[in-house]
């Protein structure tokens, strides 16, 4: 009998979907990679199992990564399955080709991402010889509840109609190769031209989006503060005292945009004016005008990322992975990786329905609040066909997100809290608008001099009940003034002033500037008419941020995103490189809507890869070319003086030099890389370096291989050269490691435990933790182990582990030096090898098996098979 096979994108939907086909399909029998009946067998990906490459002969190694082989534009990509995942990849290469397999359905998730994972398998499963052709299905799937998914399968898609999203998919997936792997090797091998390995990772996404933020960096660094005052007064009425702040009514806005009418810009001028008024009587008007605001329409991704941002300081990353598990492990949401804030015409029964559970069902905690709000809805009649919600022609593959039929029962806080920002949206966009009195008062004094009060009243809350807020009490009203009555200045306060840099962004502000291209667009029509032109796409840009931090490209410090060093190199070498295109917003803005013309059939694949192939080309070529000695920058002048002569210091592309004592001499012959091993110096740093001739220990440094190590810097008289020079100290001298040194004093701190060799005291001591008896005068033991492996930090609590049990936690943040892909693995003291190895979670073991014991690999080399 022939059935056919659903692919899900993960275990837990393939779960979904038997459950749900269940009451109509039959029972499912479970096996060991998948569930199957009569009709149907069902399987699932762990996201993606296969990744693009170049065939063989064109692929380029990390060790040739040369001039010479680039650029690397293959004619076509071959298939390689991800290690990790090849046991689940060959599983469902097999059912695939089962003979009595004559049907596939595409089950992944409802997007681009979705649809290539299912291609790539697919086309991986494909007979050497030959073709499959067996029909393909798409289940797209809004929502995870058992009615949604059998809906879905009620109205699967042709293939044919999903051909254009496939297009897209792929197009995406190789144009990020092409400029990723040829943009990364020839910068980076343009950057290691002097020796070592300064790998230098750019990206169709990744450097428009760095750009923006160094961009608004630089202004932040060369902005320089203005003085300026403010006046505010407090003026006496018959019913009591109110503020008014100075302010100039002939006042215009010009090019200058620190310009305000209630700034001054002469001291003189506000205390001048602040002496005249003082005690002076004012004539006052006043205007009331009613005003209303509306809720803004429902959340798509990135307006859910941003406020949960504001609101909470949720990563975008964060804010993702819960909407996630609201969508796929509790039901309680539909899809969460939508650019739509509107809901389809035909979806108004839903949204009533989705009231009627919110009114009805027992909300747990805090949520419990917003049933009344869903109950008036109903009664009121709020729920009702309006294009600000229901509109056809703005849903796209998705619409906005909002909650399912299905109520939450066990949520935890931060879900609590995201479903709870998504449900008060739900309920406010149907809601009537805020209503206010805003009133503006003038005291004009001396007949020239104006003083400006607002005050807002809220007078019917609307929709701002959904989100607690009643009609303001007394309080929130301006004391009055009588028709005729004069006011006098009881008192005057002259403020000084500066202005400010424009604010650094946050994952908020980022999402939005992504969202328009490098623009930042807080008005709801403007986004939305950039929406198909942003940097990536809503499921993509928190992935994006996450990269860059990750490559040291940026630092999260409390919200804010701050780029370093690395980051200000990048940006100076393409620009001076002429790469315009690798930092240009609004050109990858322009591919994102290219693959958006393309999703919808009105863009060839073939067209677009050509463009983005000679784009690459023309990159390649720049760096190439490039014959110069430096880079053309904006550098900087260190204020720590020369080591060698005082003379002042300059930094340039490679290098920060000494200049002489004028900064236009020859200088005394000091100069050290900004780049030791591989990682750039922040100007803080080279700061303290040369004033303290020591700084670390570092993190991030990359041998001339590509390994990641920790070091600490020392600047060294060289007696040979005559002058200072750079070096690394790996955190013991090297006289004491072999044994020759002085003794090391420990006994200031705590040990944190037994050697595990010879029984004698674990201490930290420079850039790692040591028994006593392997430093100082006499050794008679080599134990150590680094604070800082393969990026992860070890802190003493996991030493005091490790020395007291054998093994630490699992640890989550080890990074492999051949994949570059994060991993976990416990550390462990291997007695056999007398070191610490790493040691990995044991598989699942299959029904009826032996549990397979923990795999082990030494601490040093397990990053090369990670």
């Amino acid at each position: 009998m022939s059935k056919t096979l659903i692919i899900a994108e993960k275990p837990s939907v393939a779960q979904d979907i038997v459950r749900a086909l269940t009451p109509v399909a039959g029972k499912f029998d479970k096996h060991d990679d998948h569930f199957e009946n009569e009709q149907y067998v069902v399987s699932s990906a762990v996201g993606h199992l296969v990744e693009i490459a170049a065939p063989e002969e064109f692929d380029v190694k990390r060790g040739k990564w040369s001039f010479n082989n680039l650029p690397v534009i293959p004619p076509h990509f071959d298939l390689n399955p991800i290690d990790k995942n090849k046991g689940r990849l060959n599983a469902l290469a097999k059912l695939i080709r089962r003979k009595d397999v004559t049907a596939l359905i595409n089950a992944c998730d409802a997007g681009r991402e979705g649809e290539l994972i299912f291609r790539l398998i697919e086309q991986y499963a494909q007979p050497a010889k030959g073709k499959l052709n067996k029909p393909i299905s798409r289940l797209w799937l809004q929502s995870m509840t058992p009615a949604a998914i059998r809906d879905g399968f009620d109205k699967l898609r042709s293939d044919e109609q999903m051909l254009p999203l496939a297009d897209a998919a792929r197009c995406r997936s190789e144009a990020d190769w092409l400029v990723g792997i040829n943009g990364t090797r020839a910068m980076t091998a343009f950057n290691s031209r002097d020796g070592g390995f300064f790998l230098t990772t750019v990206g169709r996404v990744q450097t428009p989006t760095l750009s923006v933020v160094v961009e608004r960096e630089e202004k932040i660094r060369k902005h320089v503060a203005r003085d300026y005052w403010e006046l505010r007064a407090n003026f006496d009425a018959q019913a009591g005292q109110y503020e008014g702040k100075w302010f100039d009514p002939a006042w215009k806005k010009n090019d200058d945009a620190e310009r305000r009418a209630d700034r001054m810009w002469n001291a003189a001028d506000a205390e001048a004016i602040a002496k005249a008024v003082l005690g002076q009587p004012a004539v006052v008007t006043e205007e009331s005008k009613p005003s209303t605001t509306s809720c803004g329409a429902l959340y798509d991704l990135t307006t859910l990322q941003r406020e949960a941002n504001s609101r909470f300081g949720f990563s975008a990353k964060t804010t993702l992975s819960i909407a996630q598990a609201l969508y796929e492990k509790h039901k309680v949401l539909t899809y969460p990786r939508t650019d739509s804030r509107f809901l389809p015409e035909d979806y108004l029964a839903v949204a009533k329905d989705t009231a009627k559970m919110l009114a009805t069902e027992d909300l747990p905690g805090p949520l419990g609040a917003l049933s009344q709000h869903a109950a008036t809805a109903l009664k009121e009649g709020y729920i009702k066909p309006t294009k600000k919600v229901f509109d056809n022609a703005k849903v796209s593959d998705h619409f906005a997100i909002i909650p399912t039929l299905q109520a939450p029962k066990a949520l935890t806080e931060i879900e609590a809290k995201l479903y709870d920002m998504v449900v008060k949206r739900f309920l406010g966009v149907f809601f009537p608008p805020a209503e206010f009195l805003v009133t503006t008062r003038i005291s004009k004094v001396l007949d020239k001099h104006h003083f400006q009060t607002n005050g807002k009243v809220l007078v019917k809350p609307g929709w701002l009940a959904v989100y607690g807020k009643d009609v303001d009490d007394d309080n929130a009203t301006l004391v009055p003034v009588q028709a005729g009555e004069v006011v006098r200045t009881e008192s005057v306060d002259v403020k000084a002033l500066q202005t400010k840099p424009p604010a650094r962004y946050t994952e908020a502000t980022l999402l939005s500037a992504m969202e328009g291209a490098g623009k930042l667009i807080d008005d709801d029509e403007l986004r939305e008419a950039m929406a198909e032109k942003g940097l990536g796409t809503p499921a993509t840009r928190a992935a994006t941020i996450e990269g860059l931090i990750s490559e040291k490209y940026m630092l999260r410090e409390g919200r804010e995103l701050i780029p370093t060093a690395k980051a200000f190199q990048l940006m100076t070498l393409l620009r001076g490189l002429e790469v315009e295109d690798l930092t240009r917003p609004e050109l990858t803005g322009d591919w994102e809507s290219k693959l958006a013309q393309m999703e919808k059939g009105k863009l060839k694949r073939e067209v677009f890869m050509a463009e983005i192939a000679a784009m690459t080309e023309k990159m390649v070529a720049k760096a190439k070319g490039y014959d110069r000695d430096t880079i053309p920058g904006d550098y900087a002048t260190l204020k720590t003086p020369c080591p060698q002569c005082g003379g002042v210091v300059k930094e340039n592309y490679r290098r920060f030099t000494c200049l002489g004592p004028n900064e236009n001499g020859e200088g005394c012959g000091f100069s050290i890389g900004k780049i030791p091993g591989g990682r750039s110096f922040e100007l803080t740093e080279v700061e303290t370096f040369l004033a303290n001739k020591k700084i670390g220990p570092l993190e991030g440094f990359r041998s001339k291989a590509g390994w990641p190590f920790t070091a600490e810097l020392a600047l060294v008289y060289d007696e040979e050269i005559q002058n200072w020079k750079l070096e690394f100290d790996f955190g013991e001298d090297a006289k004491k490691a072999e044994g020759d040194g002085e003794p090391v004093d420990f006994s200031a701190q705590n040990s944190l435990g037994p050697c595990p060799k010879c029984a004698g005291h674990v201490y930290e001591h420079g850039a790692n933790y040591v028994c006593e008896r392997s430093v100082g005068e006499t050794v008679t033991c080599d134990f150590k182990t680094g604070k800082v492996i393969l990026t992860q930090p070890i802190d003493t609590q996991q030493v005091h582990k490790l020395l007291a049990d054998g093994k630490t936690d699992l640890l989550e943040n080890f990074v492999s030096n051949k994949t570059r892909r994060k991993f976990k693995a416990f550390l462990a003291y291997d007695k056999k090898e007398g070191k610490v190895i790493f040691e990995f979670e044991p598989r699942a073991a299959k029904p009826g098996a032996k549990a397979a014991p923990a795999k082990k690999a030494p601490a040093r080399k397990a990053a090369a098979k990670a």
